[in-house]
């Protein structure tokens, strides 16, 4: 059970009061034009850009929490190298080039390359890929073992924290909030381990204390499931919130480079959160709920004022992911879903991703904010889906892992061969090559969850055969194109 004093209260009401000042602070210089709701009027510079990014990438933290309680430093091998590695390679191969193309997004970019029915399908699997639902999960928990409130009250002051001054003031209003709370989530985990070292000693202590594999680089996982997570560390290279900060950035430059210096920031994140997770374990080792191996460790060591702290670096880290996650949802699904389809009485957006036009006629240009009052009616039907998807997969861990099981081997192959032209293949075998690769997972996942021993086929994880037919596909797109 969670205690706070007074002192520890009013420190999580003023970050929730400092959130809402930064955002609707943003939100008032915020236009309604397509370029300054949707991308800051791309105008993000180096340091920016990096807090930014750094602080999106880190929403799942009771999820790393769990992971490590369970698996010791296999969390980082899991959770953190892989996504360093991918990250570099984003960094040198699409960065540039994405900027280059000054679109708006991952769907505009499969429109440009290939069509429109192709860029409505991979906007389903980015919508499906960028829920925000295991943050809200995360979130909403949180605020009950912190206030002992009910899930109904928690997930309307999340809607209320963390939607309100999107809807207002867009993506500026998200980067913002994101550097606020870059600095606030290493704070709260730099408070906590001078208490635990101090409490229960340094690395001998750790040894003593946790179980032998904790220590093992591997955690105990057999090398097939290690392997499917470095696959899911794909996820980087599709992931629509390195795109779009690409896109918003000053110059290609700016794009590489800060991406390059992030993950300095997030090993040296990886390295106290993990040192956090092995002192959970080590110090609480009849925990029942390993997700709750961070707020324990805090109730254990941590005295008022500290505590307080510590809980808004939680919440910090949360935050910055969940209104990265809902704001791209909300562009996923009110522009380039619902308006590229011409849903709801809106003018269809076009193949080249150009200002709105009327299907009748093309060519004619339209006020572009009415991509932003898509996206705002977006942003209220992206977070009651999450809301949805929460409720009936209420693990955290297990959200991240069916998602990116099933999504990525549709996205991968195509989005990957746009950006390079040798690569691209016709739009009837890009279409296929995405709806087979996901289609064939999600079967793959199905059934290993209807058979009696819940084995997947063959024992082979959804991933790989996925893959293997995206990949099957785009071969023969490209043998076809060349014949």
């Amino acid at each position: 059970m969670i205690h706070l004093s007074p002192t520890d209260i009013v420190i999580i009401l003023l970050y929730f009061g400092g959130v809402l000042f930064v955002g609707y602070r943003s939100a008032r210089r915020t236009g309604s034009s397509e370029e300054d709701f949707l991308l800051a009027g791309r105008s993000l510079t180096l340091p920016i850009f990096v807090m930014t990014l750094v602080s999106t990438w880190y929403g799942g933290i009771l999820g790393v929490g769990e992971f490590s309680y369970r698996y010791g430093i296999s969390n980082w091998v899991v959770q953190g190298v892989p996504y360093y590695i991918f990250a570099a390679i984003f960094a040198f191969i699409l960065a540039k080039k994405i900027r280059a193309t000054n679109l708006f997004s991952i769907p505009d970019k499969l429109a440009a390359a290939y069509d429109r029915k192709t860029a409505v399908l991979g906007s389903i699997l980015t919508f499906i890929l960028m829920t925000p639902a295991p943050y809200i999960l995360m979130l909403s928990v949180f605020l009950q073992m912190l206030f002992g409130w009910s899930l109904v009250i928690s997930l309307t002051v999340t809607a209320i924290v963390a939607v309100s001054y999107l809807f207002a003031g867009g993506f500026r209003a998200d980067v913002e909030t994101d550097v606020f709370e870059f600095f606030l989530m290493f704070i709260g985990f730099a408070v906590i381990l001078p208490y635990c070292s101090s409490r229960f000693g340094g690395w001998e202590y750790l040894q003593s204390h946790l179980p032998p594999l904790h220590l093992t680089w591997h955690g105990g996982n057999s090398m097939q499931y290690i392997l499917v997570w470095f696959f899911i560390a794909l996820w980087t290279l599709v992931d629509p919130a390195f795109h779009q900060r690409c896109y918003a950035a000053k110059s290609g430059k700016v794009a590489q480079r800060g991406i390059l210096i992030s993950i300095f920031f997030w090993l040296l994140f990886d390295f106290m959160t993990a040192t956090a997770g092995l002192y959970a374990r080590a110090s609480l080792p009849e925990l029942r709920e390993p997700m709750m191996a961070y707020p324990m460790l805090a109730e254990e060591v941590l005295p008022p004022v500290a505590k307080g702290l510590f809980y808004v670096g939680m919440l910090a880290t949360i935050m910055s992911t969940l209104n990265t996650l809902a704001f791209v949802s909300a562009q996923t699904l009110g522009r380039d879903i619902l308006l590229r389809m011409g849903i709801g009485g809106g003018k269809v957006l076009s193949d080249e991703a150009q200002p709105l036009q009327d299907p009748a006629s093309r060519g004619i240009q339209q006020p572009s904010n009415l991509s932003t009052r898509y996206t705002q009616l977006g942003l209220i039907l992206a977070f009651l889906v999450s809301i949805v998807i929460a409720v009936a997969i209420p693990s955290v861990v297990r959200i991240w892992y069916t998602i990116g099981t099933v999504i990525i081997p549709g996205l991968l192959v195509p989005l990957m061969a746009s950006y390079f032209e040798p690569l691209k293949i016709p739009a009837r075998f890009a279409f296929s090559a995405m709806a087979g690769g996901w289609l064939t997972s999600l079967a793959w996942m199905i059934a290993g969850l209807a058979s009696a021993s819940g084995a997947y086929p063959l024992g082979i994880e959804p991933m790989y055969p996925g893959l293997i037919v995206s990949i099957g596909l785009w071969a023969a797109g490209k043998v076809g194109d060349s014949s």
